[in-house]
């Protein structure tokens, strides 16, 4: 299972005929294997990586750094879960360190990210502070390098 999930995780649009052959089975044992993982939930979905800067130059990412208050029955799971559910929110982690929860934000501008962190995710009763910060080029994005721009040599400075 492990091969199989490593492949997918590369390319989850690689056909199952070719992951068959890659894996040594039958096209009906990949279709199997596939179909239990997604109804075990270890399969949560299947998306594209886009580069973002050819796509829509003008939107941001932003990485909100958000300590909690921690509730007495829901711990951080029910403020974590209330962060997600915003339809500007990508993704959300509970971190080691300095602030609990890392808030990942898309916007169509910074305007509209710095609305949703005071209007929205500062409102909320639990949250204690954020620190925002724009992603301002990517590299490496699940994997994937992006379109790395080559840098000439620099020409040697002499006296």
């Amino acid at each position: 299972m492990d091969s199989l999930i490593r492949i997918l995780r590369q390319n989850s649009a690689i056909p199952r005929a070719d992951l068959a052959r890659l894996l040594g089975l039958t096209e009906a044992d990949v279709s199997a294997k596939i179909a239990k993982l997604e109804a075990d939930g270890m399969i949560l979905g299947y998306h594209a990586v886009i580069n973002s800067e050819q796509w829509d130059a003008e939107a941001v990412t932003a990485a909100i750094e958000v300590r909690v208050s921690p509730e007495r029955e829901g711990g951080f799971d029910r403020i974590a879960n209330r962060i997600a559910g915003f339809e500007e929110v990508e993704s959300v982690y509970l971190m080691s360190g300095g602030y609990d929860l890392l808030v990942i934000v898309n916007g169509s501008n910074l305007r509209e990210v710095a609305s949703f962190v005071a209007a929205k995710l500062s409102t909320i009763e639990s949250v204690l502070s954020c620190a925002t910060r724009f992603r301002l080029k990517t590299y490496k994005e699940n994997g994937l390098l992006h379109a790395i721009e080559e840098v000439p040599e620099r020409l040697s400075v002499t006296p």
